[in-house]
């Protein structure tokens, strides 16, 4: 197939890094997505508790996460990203390991404490580390190759975790924990510090005295900060809520769900690199526009159907909209970011992800329990047309311009 042929010639152009860095994320991947789907329901189902009673323990979730990726990313850019990331991703490892034996609110807290503050960071470093190993012009193309491989993962992760969770999530759990523990140990075996060799390709050269300081005054990537942010409370809805509300709402069992996010996986992996290639001819401040419509369109249509196929469909176009917004947004943050600030550009950038995780559920419980289940779709459709809306509004602005782009005007 053509694909498979355009990615042979991709592994001769990346260094053999590069190649690890995507092979591991792609087991965290794999791992992380055999229960996240399920969690919210499993964490109800134990307590016999409804699920807006326990969905702000997504929003802890994300309030501690964002406080580590503040401080991860700091730290990551002073002290390098392999141990940032090693740490992370045991850590991670332990916590998932003992929601086998969570019972009650405390216990489930203290885990979602523990996993909110380390998912983040292993995400981080992994792509400051792609920043730092490939130069800017091949970057929209290695993030995408980087995708593809997470896809992979969240492909097989859900089929498998339904399966695994139909019989129990003693097992489930243990797999998870296990799997991570094992990924910080080829992680602390096989990678190197990239930070040394950064690549400052047509990067200009800033300061790295101010903090955060220099990065929250920058206008441009802030504004892509909000408007990603909206699209990741839209997305968190669609990824934490659908399961549960199929199965509640029309009795759809874990083990079907689980294709419907598989397809999701199967398309980035078949058609990320087709995507790419369609999307470079634009500026990125529009593709980001055209995917974050897409996806709040797909998502907002979740509520006028009724059964598995309105759903995969759903999903779909949902998915093609992920495939042009996240590998664009990714690759537009590391244009911004000075080499020497990478990873504090990146936590940023990966909190939107964390904070949509904490919002989505909360604003979607809220939705449901004032109005209907249906509800929260239209709450989701309604995050994920603001997100357009800035979005738009940064590629009709000159101020949006990424510095690669603003000096082409001089």
């Amino acid at each position: 197939m053509p694909m498979f042929f355009q990615l042979q010639q991709k592994i001769k152009t990346y260094p053999n890094q590069f190649w690890l860095i995507a092979f591991l994320m792609m087991l965290a991947w794999l791992f992380f997505s055999l229960v996240w789907s399920y969690l919210l329901l499993y964490m109800s189902q134990k307590m016999g508790q409804p699920l807006s009673s326990v969905s702000w323990l997504m929003t802890l979730n994300a309030v501690v996460g964002i406080g580590a990726s503040f401080l991860g990313g700091a730290i990551a850019d002073r002290f390098g990203r392999k141990g940032v990331m090693v740490f992370s991703l045991l850590l991670t490892g332990v916590g998932w390991f003992f929601y086998r034996s969570a019972e009650t609110l405390p216990v489930f807290a203290l885990l979602t404490i523990i996993t909110g503050a380390t998912t983040p960071l292993y995400r981080l470093t992994a792509d400051a580390m792609v920043a730092d190993l490939v130069p800017v012009e091949k970057r929209l193309d290695a993030y995408s190759i980087l995708r593809m491989g997470n896809n992979l993962g969240v492909a097989i992760g859900p089929v498998v975790g339904g399966m695994l969770v139909s019989v129990s999530y003693f097992i489930a759990f243990s797999v998870m924990g296990i799997g991570f523990v094992v990924i910080s140990l080829l992680g602390f075996l096989l990678i190197r510090e990239s930070q040394g060799r950064i690549s400052t390709k047509s990067v200009p050269a800033v300061s790295n005295k101010g903090g955060y300081g220099p990065v929250l005054r920058d206008g441009v990537f802030m504004r892509v900060i909000g408007a990603y942010t909206l699209n990741r409370i839209c997305t968190s809805i669609l990824w934490m809520m659908l399961a549960a509300y199929t199965s509640q709402n029309f009795g759809l069992s874990e083990s079907r769900y689980g294709f419907i996010p598989a397809t999701n996986a199967l398309m980035v992996i078949l058609l990320q690199l087709f995507i790419t290639r369609r999307v470079n001819a634009y500026r990125p401040q529009a593709a980001m526009s055209a995917g974050a419509l897409i996806y709040a369109i797909s998502i907002f249509c979740i509520s006028f159907g009724a059964g598995f196929w309105w759903f995969w469909l759903c999903m779909v176009g949902a998915t093609i909209g992920e495939m042009v917004l996240v590998p664009t947004t990714t690759t537009f943050t590391t244009r911004l970011a000075p080499p020497d600030m990478r990873a504090r550009y990146i936590s940023l950038y990966t909190l939107t992800w964390t904070i949509g995780t904490g919002l989505g559920p909360l604003l979607a419980g809220f939705a449901s329990d004032l109005f209907s289940p249906r509800a929260m779709w239209y709450a989701a459709g309604l995050a994920g047309f603001a997100a357009f809306l800035i979005f738009l509004q940064l590629a009709r602005s000159k101020n949006g311009l990424s510095p690669r782009e603003a000096e082409g005007t001089m």
